[in-house]
């Protein structure tokens, strides 16, 4: 890169051209030369012809149109050197108006070349048009603001960087505002002139008038921080004109004008008021309108006074925007002293306007007060006869007393009393007048005024004359007229003038004054008055004073010496008034001057504003005589002349620009100089004096030219080298300046061999560039290319010769690719031929492969996808590495475009595989593959065709229709998709159809396939709505079904909620038919013209909308549609609807019935619109009556109305009615509220059984208000938890059990689910299959043949039992050993048992197992002797304990029965004594329980030691003990009338304290106990809690009647009987008993069942046998098996058992024959006590702690799984999110048993039914020592047991009884309330521990053992 400046010419020249070479023509500005801005030349790409030129810069002066040129340049081009960037043309700082364009230069060089990077404000240039970089700098066009900052040019190459910074400041131009723009306005006014500049700061502003600038003064002043404004005070006429302001910023200037006219306004009425009469009290009002310049002032007077300003008289006044200013008095009740002359005058400072009329208010004349009056002489006077009310008859004046007026002309007395006097005179017009008002024809009034006439001053005329400087001037103003005393004073330009300043004398007398000059000079000039005054007037005079002064020089001019080509100044500067006129005129030569002639003036020559002569870039030709020559009118002209020499400085005027010099040759340059003598010559090279004496390769020699007056000198090199090749310039230098001629010296050689590089390397070419770095300083005259093969030598070389020096670049052709050559390259020029260039080795490229993929095999995958495997292309035809390969597919089918979709991939080896994804379903494809390379893509492979795999098809059958063709069944038709969307052969359609159930659930889902186009259901049920779904299927499945565009909105409304807006509200459809994505509202206007209705979208989520922009009282009509993306559905009704100001109460939202499942939060919506805004109120239904909805924890209700229910149950069901109410209406709407609840427990039996099945039938429960959805039946053997779950469809009511064990016991339970989910399970059942366990008929020889060593036994005396046997297992001991031996079989045949011992007795035990278990056979037998003979058998002894065990199995029956019998006639005789008579009962009773428990004990122990006698046959395993319990029927319940505590009807809480109970007692007796009574109800108050309707989430209502439903159902009351036990028994029992309250006559019958235990061994014994009680149908059968898992004595013995709930079966009640859904609470039968019914039981070790715990109570609370109970969940509940959250709460399922494992730490269910409840608490101690609880002598009761000292009773009505000494609260908030849980025995309540009141059940019984059981 090289960069060329110009010198910078003077400002008046321009460039012209650019830089021009001298040996052709204009250079362009593109290729590799550029011009910038500032008229430098930037050459890119430096060439070594681009030193053969000549360069130089040509400039054009833009005024006089001169052109010069500079000196030749030339190049010196050198070899490049690696050097770090350098910047050889930047910029600093600018400053550019918006919207220009500049060039920031930023030219750099540098060898590698450089990159340039520009910054701005540090970071990269944004991305914008408006910027271009050029390789002279940055151009940016069409600034703005934003553009101003700091910009940086990173000018970088690999050998280092650099960087410069410059500030850009674009600003604003100047634009200048000037206000008001025109104005017109009066004299003395205020004008006020505004100078608004915009643009760039740190402007200037001046002001001009008439071009003139403004000189402040007394009326002009100028303000504000930059000078905007201007201010005229006291603005006179010779102010008017044109004002400019002018604002400058370095060269910018900006103005604007405005025309300001002053002129006359003095004030004239435009509009007055006439005389008019009015009565008193009637308002009157006058008008008065001026103009005038400035707006004048209006004032009122009445009678020469002002007019009052009260209340009653009022004045207003305001200016028109013409100017005009208009006043107004209002009079609101005249009276007559508001009657006279009123007169408005106007005023301003130009003078004034008046104008009069009378107003006459009715009433008795009379006369004002009158004023005397000073009138002035020669002017008008008007005298007013203030004459107040009215009618008179007239008014008349008279001169002093006598003379009638008028008497001349100039008296004029008006029609409304008013005297003018016209030019009034002095003493002809003083005098008394008198005013005389005839108020009746013979009566008048009169008042006298006097007139004194004042004569103004007169001022004679006076002029100054014309004078001079010097001069002397006198002036006299002298009043001719006037009263006196007369002041007389002088101003000059408005300014007082004071004697004796400035040479001003001021003399003045009685009537005259004089002003003297003493030497009048120019400060005098001006505008003088004269001002007179007197108590009459004041009247001036003024004149103007003009003072000349003749031309003067104040600098003369003088001979001056100028410069060549530098700027001079001729001086001359005058003086005078007027301003001179300077003239310059120019004589040439340098003799006298001849003759003068005007200079010419242009942009070189100009005339100062002083008068001196300016010329720029002075030349030879100016020298000469100059005259300076001034005039102005004044005298004579004055003239003066200089000679200008002038000079000229050295300067080189010959040298070549450039020469040529060979290599190793001497050289000799020359150069001529001119200028001034003396002239000394230097010689330079580059930068480097020359000097001769220390380099003798070089000599100078310098000689003057006498003919010329020039100077040669001449430098010899001897000889020259390369390094010559450089610039050298020779100086000339002399007094005035210096020259220099510069001389570029080229040494020319052979050149240096051309750099060779490779631009572009192709498969079978490739293109060469070089660059010639040193031509030798030469031209090249051509190039010669050699290559070759690498391997090859350069002998077979190729060659390229004689290639053109214009070129810069070959190609070389006919390469083969990927092969590497060799290639050099020589230059030429004139002198020789370069060395060889640096030798390049290179690798052709790849060329595309010209063969094809190999191989190619389809393979369809999918329905969408092909997969396609080819090989690779043969290696020699690959041409290079194959990068990959591009597939190309198209369709083949009908109505294809036989377009190929290409794809592509990478290659991964010789064998490729790729998907094609996306395609058609089952649509025909070709394919073709191509290999493609680094260079092109190769053939493609022959085409390919496969199909794509079967798929579903994608649109359902069409025209489906559906025909009833009987109650049951109906005929569905349709027809076949449309082809194209099969996808796939046609196999056949399924038929999806299921019930819709009247409350919207939907049943199950069946279907049907068939290949028809028609099918027939049959079995449905009978009137019911179905929805039937029809779809094709093909090979790979089951196709799309039918879209349906959605349904109406289900409602919709429209109210007004402005004069300008509505709101529209609306319902989601009931069929949506997808996901709804929007809505539009539809709104029309009938009868507006609109073609069409405006629509709006909504969010399909807010269901509201607001249309804005309507019009008042027009009439709207308004509808909705709900879009999906099957389209836009059906529209809803439409609504009319009319903006309104003030609206009524609307409400938006919908009424209607809203469903919910239990346990949710609910939002009623309320929104409602209206002005004034509506009050919401919501109420609900409770059977006659509407109840305020309360807020509380359970209910809220929100600020936009919307009520919320938290957590709602089954009472929150009812009917809501909601009301918004304002000033104008309201408005309801009511909502039902049904909540949804899990059904309830169904009544599940068993039907019939076989050897592998069981029955089972079921009566559903309530639904809970949402359509059961099925059933889950589970069952598990009954020795095992693991649980089999099975689901039933919700129609059936039945179901068989299959592939069952044989003669296996099963537990069987059910649970029915909804929509809201799996309600409570049924109770467990038990049921077993045919089958029992084998045995050995007695009849069958156990021996077939026995000898000395062998025994055969006979296997086939085994019975099956009904279940086939599996196995046999034998075992032997010879007798009297400890070793058995055993064999086992799964035959029934004969057994051989071998290896015996001869002549011994054996013991054999035998076990037959089968699926029902496993039967015992033991035996004894004897071998034979050796000889055959039998041996004798051996005798038993007996055991020592047997007498005892005997006594003790006889005795304690005889015992117990003896006892019980005993007991019973006590409490028979004694059941009517009181209190303390029950409690020695108890103490009775006390040894009883002891005996009854030693008893069982010892029953227990016999009977497990005597199973294990061999003498007796098992019938079974090994089995812990078990409890049989009998309950026989007696009536135990013991009552006093004087010991029962009468409460009331509803009372519920019962208070027991300790003091209740008797200290007296008996000390041995460990119970003591107080009982409480409710009375027994009438008929028909019914129970005391309506059990007719409990379902899960509801609380049972106390009530005092209920329906007349209820009118049949038993009534019942109870006894709460409370028991307090001593040490031994700290528990507390609190038992109830439920007594049926008769029909007839009120009779109360209470029964009670009591209960004896006994020990069971066999279980399938106590399974079998009935439990016997006094009622035949008491049939509690297999109580025992309560206690199947207490697999040790000591669990048994410490175990306390309890009954847990009772209730009776309802066997005679319409529900259980019927079949109903509804399930009737046992509580509302007939039943008595001793009919069937169910019991449930459980049985716990006691635990250590209980008799430690002193303040824990039982309380109601509903079910909570713990963490071994959700071990042993079924799998549909342990997916509720409550039991999953219990279980992650506690440690992971224990590993127990599964028997032991199954439900832990559940406390008693206690239903609302009659119980039989018993309980056994034995103590921890030995056997024998325990007592029973008292509890057990009032069985059957509910029993709770509360370790506690103080207690808490559940009451029937749901209540709780506080504890002794405790009121409610101070259980710790445990006991539950009416409201917050389920109490009152409701079927999902249990019963549950806490430690301190607080704790829960799973705390206090942790780690505790506990089952429960239900029997039937």
């Amino acid at each position: 890169y090289t960069y060329l400046t110009c010198p910078t010419p003077p400002q008046s020249f321009m460039h012209t051209h650019t830089h021009l070479k001298i040996i052709s023509s204009p250079l362009s500005s593109g290729n590799r030369f550029f011009l910038t801005a500032y008229g430098a030349l930037y050459i890119s790409d430096v060439q070594k012809e681009d030193a053969l030129s000549t360069y130089r810069c040509i400039t054009k002066h833009k005024y006089s149109g001169e052109t010069r040129q500079s000196n030749g340049a030339r190049l010196s081009v050198l070899d490049p050197t690696e050097t770090p960037p350098s910047v050889m043309d930047s910029f600093q700082s600018g400053e550019v108006q918006v919207g220009r364009s500049i060039e920031l230069p930023c030219i750099a060089s540098g060898y590698p070349n450089p990159t340039i990077r520009w910054l701005k404000d540090g970071r990269p240039l944004p991305a914008d048009s408006r910027w271009t970089r050029r390789l002279t700098g940055l151009t940016i066009s069409d600034l703005r603001l934003e553009d101003s900052g700091n910009y940086i040019c990173e000018v970088t190459n690999s050998f280092g960087s650099k960087e410069v910074t410059g500030r850009l400041n674009v600003i604003e131009p100047l634009r200048v505002t000037l206000s008001p723009k025109n104005l017109k306005t009066g004299i003395s006014s205020t004008v006020i002139l505004s100078c608004a500049v915009q643009g760039s700061p740190q402007f200037t502003v001046s002001w001009f008038r008439n071009t003139e600038p403004i000189v402040p003064d007394q009326h002009f002043s100028i303000q504000g921080a930059h000078n905007e404004t201007l201010f005229i005070t006291a603005a006179q006429k010779r102010h008017s004109g044109a004002y400019q302001c002018f604002a400058t910023r370095k060269g910018q200037t900006a103005q604007d004008f405005s025309i300001i006219l002053l002129e006359d306004g003095t004030p004239r009425i435009v509009s007055s008021f006439s005389e008019r009469v009015v009565a008193p009290g009637e308002p009157f009002s006058l008008m008065c309108a001026a103009k005038g310049a400035p707006p004048p002032t209006i004032t009122w007077t009445l009678d020469d006074e002002p007019v009052a300003r009260d209340s009653a008289h009022r004045a207003s006044q305001y200016t028109l925007s013409d100017g005009s200013t208009v006043s107004h008095v209002n009079v609101s009740n005249p009276q007559i002293r508001d009657g006279g002359v009123y007169r408005c005058a106007a005023r301003n400072s130009a003078g004034s306007a008046e104008y009069q009329a009378r107003i006459n208010v009715r009433g008795p004349p009379s006369i004002r007060a009158m004023r005397n009056i000073t009138a002035v002489a020669g002017r008008n006077t008007f005298i007013n006869c203030r004459v107040i009310g009215y009618p008179y008859y007239s008014i008349k004046w008279f001169k002093d007393g006598t003379t009638p007026l008028p008497d001349n002309h100039r008296q004029v007395v008006y029609e409304n009393g008013t005297l003018k006097l016209s030019d009034v005179q002095k003493g002809t017009d003083e005098g008394a007048y008198l005013c005389s008002v005839l108020i009746q024809p013979q009566l008048s009034i009169s008042q006298t005024v006097y007139v004194t006439v004042k004569v103004p001053p007169l001022i004679q005329p006076f002029d100054f004359p014309p004078t001079s400087i010097g001069k002397l001037m006198y002036i006299a103003c002298v009043v001719s007229s006037g009263d006196m005393p007369i002041r007389i004073t002088w101003r000059k330009d408005g300014q007082e003038i004071v004697s004796g300043t400035s040479g001003v004398t001021i003399e003045t007398k009685e009537f005259m004054s004089s002003l003297q000059i003493s030497k009048v000079s120019l400060q005098h000039n001006g505008n003088y008055t004269c001002i007179a005054s007197n108590d009459a007037a004041t009247v001036s005079s003024e004149r103007q004073l003009i003072v000349t002064v003749p031309p003067g020089f104040r600098v003369q001019p003088n001979n001056q010496d100028g410069i060549y080509g530098k700027s001079e100044v001729l001086n001359c500067s005058v003086e005078g008034y007027p301003p001179p006129k300077v003239v310059w005129k120019h004589a040439k030569g340098i003799g006298n001057p001849q003759q003068y002639h005007p200079v010419p003036l242009t942009g070189r020559i100009q005339i100062l504003s002083n008068g001196s002569l300016l010329i720029r870039h002075v030349l030879e030709e100016d020298r000469g005589y100059y005259l300076c020559q001034a005039s102005n009118g004044v005298g004579s002209d004055i003239s003066k002349s200089m000679m200008l020499t002038v000079k000229i400085p050295a300067m080189i005027t010959s040298h070549p620009n450039t020469t040529m010099a060979i290599k190793g040759q001497n050289k000799e340059l020359n150069c001529t100089a001119r200028g001034e003598y003396p002239i000394i010559i230097r010689w330079e090279r580059g930068d480097t004096v020359i000097d001769p004496d220390r380099n003798p390769r070089y000599s100078i020699t310098t000689n003057p030219n006498e003919k010329s007056d020039e100077v040669i000198s001449t430098l010899k090199l001897k000889p020259a080298e390369r390094g010559d090749s450089v610039f050298f310039s020779c100086h000339a230098i002399n007094s005035y300046g210096e020259g220099r001629g510069l001389i570029q010296l080229t040494v020319q050689e052979p050149p240096d061999p051309p750099e060779l590089e490779v631009r572009e390397v192709k498969d079978r070419s490739m293109n060469l560039r070089w660059t010639q770095r040193f031509d030798g300083n030469s031209i090249i005259t051509s190039y010669d290319i050699e290559y070759k093969n690498k391997s090859d030598p350069w002998e077979l070389k190729h060659a390229t010769r004689k290639i053109s020096p214009t070129n810069n670049q070959a190609n070389i052709v006919e390469l083969h690719p990927a092969s590497v050559y060799s290639i050099r390259m020589y230059s030429y020029n004139k002198i020789g031929r370069s060395q060889a260039s640096k030798e390049l080795t290179i690798s052709t490229e790849e060329a595309p492969p010209d063969g094809p993929p190999m191989d190619v095999i389809l393979q369809p995958m999918t329905s969408q996808s092909i997969r396609v495997t080819w090989k690779a292309p043969k290696k020699e035809l690959q041409n290079g590495v194959i990068r990959g390969y591009q597939i190309g597919y198209r369709e083949n089918g009908p109505g294809s475009n036989g377009q190929y979709s290409i794809v592509e991939m990478k290659a991964t080896g010789d064998s490729e595989v790729y998907t094609l994804d996306n395609l058609k379903k089952f649509a025909q494809y070709g394919v073709v593959v191509q290999a493609f390379n680094r260079a092109g893509t190769g053939p493609s492979s022959s085409e390919i065709n496969a199909t794509t795999l079967e798929d579903v098809p994608s649109q359902p059958p069409q025209n489906i229709r559906a025909i009833t063709v009987t109650s049951d069944e109906a005929v569905i038709t349709w027809s076949e998709p449309p082809r194209m969307t099969l996808n796939g052969v046609l196999k056949g359609y399924r038929v999806v159809f299921w019930s819709l159930y009247p409350d919207g659930e939907w049943g199950e889902m069946q279907n049907i396939t068939t290949t028809r186009e028609q099918v027939e259901l049959k079995g449905l049920e009978k009137f019911t709505n179905y929805s039937i779904q029809v779809l094709a299927y093909t090979q790979a499945g089951d196709g799309v079904k039918k879209k349906n565009d959605p349904g109406p909105p289900a409602g919709i409304k429209a109210v007004p909620s402005s004069a300008t807006s509505v709101v529209v509200s609306w319902l989601p459809p009931i069929k949506p038919n997808g996901i709804i994505r929007k809505y539009t509202i539809y709104c029309s206007s009938p009868g507006s013209g609109q073609p069409a209705p405006s629509e709006y979208e909504a969010n399909p989520e807010l269901l509201i909308y607001r249309i804005t922009h309507l019009t008042r009282g027009k009439q709207y009509l308004i509808w909705a549609a709900a879009v999906t993306t099957a389209g836009r559905g059906n529209i809803s009704e439409k609504v009319t609807v009319e903006p309104a100001g003030k609206a009524p109460a609307k409400i938006l939202s919908f009424g209607g019935t809203v469903t919910t499942p239990w346990m949710k939060e609910v939002r009623l919506p309320c929104s409602s619109v209206g002005e004034p805004t509506p009050t919401i109120k919501w109420t609900k239904d409770s059977e006659d009556t509407t109840i305020p909805v309360t807020q509380d924890g359970h209910r809220n209700i929100l600020s936009n109305g919307t009520l919320v229910l938290r957590s709602v149950k089954a009472e929150d069901s009812g009917y809501y009615t909601c009301t918004a109410t304002n000033t104008l209406g309201f408005d309801t709407i009511i909502v039902n509220l049904l909540v949804q609840v899990p059904p309830d427990q169904p009544r599940l039996t068993v039907s019939t059984t076989s050897t592998s099945s069981i029955t089972l039938a079921w009566i559903p429960g309530d639904n809970g208000g949402s359509s059961i959805r099925g059933f889950v039946l589970q069952y598990s053997v009954d020795n095992t938890e693991e649980w089999k779950d099975v689901f039933i469809s919700s129609s059936e009511r039945s179901f068989k059990l299959d592939n069952l064990r044989c003669g296996t016991w099963y537990k069987v339970k059910l649970a029915a689910k909804n929509s809201v989910g799996a309600g409570r399970i049924s109770e467990i059942i038990e049921a077993k299959t045919h089958g029992r366990e084998p045995q050995f008929n007695k009849d069958q020889p156990l021996f077939t043949h026995i000898n000395s060593t062998h025994a055969r036994l006979n296997l086939q005396g085994w019975t099956s039992g009904g279940c086939p046997i599996t196995a046999v297992l034998l075992e032997f001991r010879p007798k009297g050993t400890w070793a058995w031996q055993s064999v086992r079989t799964n035959t029934s045949a004969d057994i051989f048992l071998a290896e015996l011992r001869e002549a011994t007795w054996y013991e054999l035990k035998m076990k037959a197992c089968n699926s029902a278990g496993c039967g015992n056979q033991s035996s004894q037998f004897a071998t034979l002797d050796y000889d055959g003979s039998t041996i004798p058998p051996i005798k038993s002894a007996r055991g020592e304990g047997d007498d005892v065990k005997k006594l003790f199995s006889i005795g304690c029956p005889v015992i117990l029965v003896t006892l019980g019998m005993a007991l019973l006639f006590i409490i028979r005789k004694k059941r009517k004594e009181k209190r303390l008579k029950r409690l020695r009962v108890a103490i009775l009773f006390s040894p009883l329980c002891v005996c009854v428990r030693v008893c069982l004990w010892l029953f227990c122990t016999w009977s497990s030691k005597n199973n294990r006698s061999f003498d007796t046959p098992v019938k079974g395993p090994p089995q812990g003990p078990r409890l049989h319990i009998d309950i026989p029927r007696v009536q135990l319940l013991i009552e006093d009338k004087e010991g029962i505590k009468q409460i009331g009807e509803d009372k519920a809480t019962i208070p027991v304290t300790d003091t209740e109970f008797s200290q007296s007692v008996n000390p041995q007796s460990f119970c003591t106990g107080v009982s409480v009574h409710h009375p027994a109800l009438i008929q028909n108050t019914g129970p005391l809690i309506d059990m007719s309707d409990i379902r899960p989430g509801t609380n049972p209502v106390s009530r005092k009647s209920v329906k007349s439903a209820h009118s049949t159902r038993n009534r019942y009351s109870s006894q709460w009987t409370l028991t307090k036990c001593q040490a031994s028994t700290p528990a507390r029992t609190l038992t109830s008993d439920w007594r049926t309250v008769g029909s007839q006559h009120g009779i109360t019958v209470t029964e009670s069942d009591s209960y004896s235990a006994s020990l069971s061994q066999d279980t399938d014994k106590g399974r079998n046998s009935m439990v016997s009680t006094e009622s035949a149908s008491s049939t509690y059968e297999e109580l025992a098996r309560a206690y199947e898992h207490a697999k040790l004595e000591e669990h048994l013995q410490h175990a306390k058992f309890e009954i847990t709930e009772c209730f009776i079966s309802d066997s005679s009640s319409d529900q259980m024959t019927t079949g109903t859904n509804d399930n009737a609470d046992s509580m509302t039968s007939m039943s008595t006590p001793s009919e069937p019914g169910i019991c449930r039981f459980t049985a716990s070790p006691p635990k250590p702690q209980d008799y430690d715990r002193g303040k824990n109570v039982a309380v109601p609370i509903p079910h909570r799984a713990n963490k071994s109970e959700y071990c042993n969940l079924p799998l549909y509940m342990k997916t509720d999110p409550f039991f999953r959250k219990q279980a992650e709460l506690h440690d992971p399922c224990p590993v127990v048993p599964p028997r032991e494992a199954s439900i832990r730490s559940l406390a008693a269910r206690a239903y609302h039914t009659q119980g039989r409840h018993m309980t056994l608490d034995p103590s921890n101690g030995a056997a024998g020592s325990s007592s029973i609880s008292s509890g057990t002598a009032t069985l059957p009761q509910r029993t709770l047991t509360m370790p506690s000292t103080s207690s808490t009773s559940l009451a029937p009505s749901g209540a709780v009884a506080a504890g002794a000494g405790a009121s409610t609260s101070s259980t710790g908030g445990i006991g539950p309330t009416p409201g917050s849980s389920k109490v009152g025995g409701s079927r999902d309540s249990l019963l549950e521990s806490s430690s301190s009141g607080l704790g829960r059940l799973q705390k206090q019984n942790a780690g505790a053992y506990s089952k429960s059981y239900t029997l039937v």
